[in-house]
């Protein structure tokens, strides 16, 4: 972990160097990651809007067309931005991360559930939440109002450890409460991200392709109490957004470093089908069902997966043939919400 941290230190100190940064370079870099953070938070959920219909929706708002996408996966995309640009104005106006409150965190929520369930945006749950396929466990509701307090005195009490850590321990603590009935996942990454920008940081992004990775990150946490994988991720997330505005300040001709080079990493159906022992049409009829996550569409119309899909196959057919779930079934098991 040290070295890691070290590492970004080092190119946080190289990064401010270049400060005050040209305020066109910046603009066109956060716009980038309003639609890429935007686009990559909402599918770690379930939300099914492409990149392009992400960034669509976001300049257009519900005036945007986009064939057979629900009105709640295009909510999601606007209220998320509308979240981006509201933290990045507290991190104008807040002195540091000790300074967040609860209000704070209730407003972000608040944010993210317009539109789609007002009655519990910016509210505690007042029921249980139980994760199908997890062990997890979480604060009864009439103790989340406490957890929370003792969350913001924790964060505010936080001053030797370094800010990236801080960060990401802010996330795990807060998705370990659990507060809201939805848009914990959302909401945790945002404030993350509020906490790294407090601190000067870019914003960081937690890869839709790292999803399974990512989540299965809480789960070796509760079962091994190793937070070593979880930490590694995000670390590297955070890295990465240091060389994309490293990159592009330099003058360096491959700025998205982490993230152009995704999609030939993916793999094509066949080449899923030749990993997984699986035909063909099994994955096309399951992805059809939406319990195969697909990770980009080429132009040309064709479905990529992530290296990652070859253990959803597996655990879908593990389901089927171990514990003899329908298809509906899987869908509930595999329903992960942070």
């Amino acid at each position: 972990m040290d070295n890691i941290l070290r590492q970004i230190s080092e190119k946080k100190h190289k990064l401010d160097k270049f400060k005050p940064f040209p305020q066109e370079l910046v603009k066109n870099l956060e716009e980038w990651l309003k639609v890429e953070l935007t686009y990559s938070s909402n599918a770690i959920e379930g939300n099914t809007l492409s990149r392009i219909e992400t960034a669509e929706v976001i300049e257009r708002g519900t005036a945007a067309v986009i064939s057979g996408k629900s009105l709640k996966d295009q909510l999601e995309a606007i209220n998320h931005a509308k979240a981006i640009e509201f933290i990045k104005q507290l991190a104008k106006e807040l002195k540091s991360h000790q300074f967040i409150t609860e209000k704070v965190i209730l407003d972000i929520h608040k944010i993210i559930l317009t539109g789609i369930n007002d009655d519990w945006a910016g509210k505690y749950r007042r029921t249980e939440v139980f994760i199908r396929g997890s062990n997890a466990e979480f604060p009864m509701p009439n103790a989340i109002p406490y957890a929370m307090k003792e969350f913001i005195r924790w964060l505010k009490g936080q001053q030797e450890e370094h800010p990236v850590k801080i960060a990401v321990d802010a996330h795990f603590k807060f998705v370990s409460i659990h507060p809201f009935i939805d848009g914990n996942g959302r909401t945790t990454r945002l404030l993350m991200n509020l906490i790294l920008l407090l601190n000067g940081y870019p914003m960081a992004i937690i890869r839709k392709e790292d999803r399974i990775a990512y989540l299965n990150s809480f789960e070796i946490e509760r079962n091994q109490h190793d937070l070593k994988p979880f930490y590694d991720l995000i670390f590297v997330a955070v890295d990465r957004s240091l060389d994309i505005y490293l990159n592009a300040l330099e003058g360096k001709q491959q700025i998205l470093k982490g993230f152009d080079s995704i999609s030939r990493k993916l793999l094509k159906i066949g080449e899923l089908a030749k990993k997984t022992g699986e035909t063909i049409h099994t994955l096309r009829y399951w992805t059809k069902e939406g319990i195969l996550e697909v990770a980009d569409i080429t132009q040309g119309g064709y479905q990529l997966y992530s290296p990652d899909a070859t253990e959803q196959v597996k655990r879908i057919r593990k389901l089927q043939q171990e514990k003899r779930l329908t298809i509906e079934e899987i869908k509930e098991a595999l329903k992960i919400k942070r």
